[in-house]
């Protein structure tokens, strides 16, 4: 790979060292950034015109179970009750290995086009060898970045049967995948999905905590979605000294205060998924409660099942919803509102890009418009009818883009998108072989 670079468009670097440029250059050296500056000199570089651009790092989408692509929709008026009914002990359960793929292909394709260049792919419906290596397969045909996080399925057991949550995470699969991943040049790497105490026996999750930090692997839990199956589980882990900087939450709204914050001491991350959490019933995002505590959420899309998989809307609506107890506290403490916005644009851009970073233990590669840090970069058209004129470009991305103003991706250097058009050569075929899977899957269980 030879040289790149981006010339002229607004640079937004999430970088405090490298700072904001109305405009400036970015040079690309195969997969890496070599530098980001006004008026850079490359000599025989290939020159992307980003004039008119606002130019900014991959967004990074922290939880998505992306072998739900077929369904888009389907579950849009489900509680989490009925989701869990007709999901998790329902359609899963006619999921074939092609069908993993088809939806973890497409659905991996959609993040790229939605501008995300990194994507924590939860893939918990792997009940079989060959249902993970389709998850992969498609991952790494789609040319994205990812975090496959390895989990396992959750039917309602038949006579005779463990539950899924006296099931420990299956050691022989690790060490499998182990061998294999990264793949893709290293762009696809392995994480765990394990269930965690809110939905294991204690022995469980003591077993699968102490898998992950034996193979060095972050280990990603739901917490939420109804009572927990160990209540005090994760004090019994603390003690243990298992909780540590390689574990994340998903959700959180089950934990206390005091929970949060030992946690937090202990380095553990937390990725929200706002939009799927009030529409399902989990609660409201736990944003507030961490940025008390010093800390700050990675963001995901979750379920393509329910929402979209456009990252900036989750952001918007996690800011949205974020001042609006803001404004609501002051409200009623002060008799007032806030002096000003309690949450800024620019940390909500934040929360997905630099923090999935930090989620995923990346954050000396990915995240920012850093020298030496992985060419994964988005350009956004700032002419477009939705976001001219642009005043403020951190606002503008974060309460005016969505998916249509991203007009070209980059991950490590190589162009996923460009002209608005993904650089991928079958894509109406494999169009109509998700409407298949998906058609097929509900047909078997009478849903339409």
């Amino acid at each position: 790979m030879g040289q790149t670079l981006i010339r002229g468009g607004t640079v937004v670097s999430m970088d405090l060292a490298v700072g904001d440029l109305p405009q400036g250059d970015v040079l690309i050296d195969g997969a890496l950034i070599r530098a980001v500056g006004p008026s850079l000199d490359a000599p025989g570089a290939e020159i992307l015109d980003a004039a008119g651009f606002i130019v900014i790092p991959g967004l990074v989408n922290a939880h998505q179970h992306t072998w739900q692509t077929a369904l888009r929709g389907v579950a849009g008026n489900w509680t989490i009750l009925e989701y869990f009914h007709h999901v998790h002990a329902g359609l899963a359960t006619k999921f074939s290995p092609e069908d993993i793929y088809i939806a973890t292909l497409v659905g991996a394709l959609n993040q790229i086009n939605c501008g995300t260049t990194t994507l924590v792919d939860w893939c918990h419906n792997n009940p079989t060898r060959e249902h993970t290596d389709g998850a992969v397969k498609g991952l790494v045909e789609s040319g994205i970045r990812a975090a496959f996080f390895h989990g396992s399925p959750k039917p309602d057991p038949k006579p005779g049967q463990k539950p899924f949550w006296e099931m420990p995470h299956p050691r022989n699969e690790v060490e499998r995948l182990m061998k294999t991943l990264p793949a893709n040049d290293g762009l696809v790497t392995l994480g765990l999905a394990i269930l965690g105490p809110h939905y294991s026996t204690y022995e469980v999750a003591q077993h699968d905590f102490r898998l992950a930090r034996e193979f060095g692997l972050i280990a990603s839990m739901h917490c939420a979605g109804g009572e927990a199956r160990t209540p005090d589980g994760w004090d019994r882990l603390a003690a243990e000294g298992l909780l540590g900087d390689n574990n994340n939450i998903v959700h959180g709204q089950t934990l206390t205060d005091a929970q949060l914050a030992l946690m937090l001491e202990r380095g553990v991350t937390f990725s929200l998924t706002p939009e799927t959490e009030m529409l399902q019933g989990h609660g409201f995002a736990i944003t507030g409660r961490l940025r008390k505590l010093g800390a700050q959420p990675s963001l995901g899309v979750d379920l393509e099942s329910g929402i979209s998989g456009d990252l900036f809307t989750v952001a918007r609506v996690a800011l949205a919803s974020q001042r609006a107890f803001d404004n609501a506290e002051s409200r009623a403490t002060t008799g007032k509102l806030p002096d000003t916005s309690t949450v800024r644009c620019l940390e909500a851009l934040g929360w997905i890009t630099t923090e999935g970073a930090r989620m995923l233990k990346m954050e000396d590669r990915l995240g920012s418009l850093t020298p030496g840090k992985q060419a994964d970069i988005v350009m956004i058209r700032a002419n477009d009818l939705n976001m001219w004129p642009v005043h403020d470009p951190v606002a503008s991305v974060v309460m005016q883009a969505g998916t249509g103003n991203v007009d070209t991706v980059l991950i490590a250097g190589q162009v996923r998108k460009r002209r608005g058009r993904l650089v991928y050569p079958k894509i109406e075929q494999r169009k109509h072989e998700l409407l298949a899977s998906g058609r097929r899957i509900l047909a078997e269980l009478g849903l339409h």
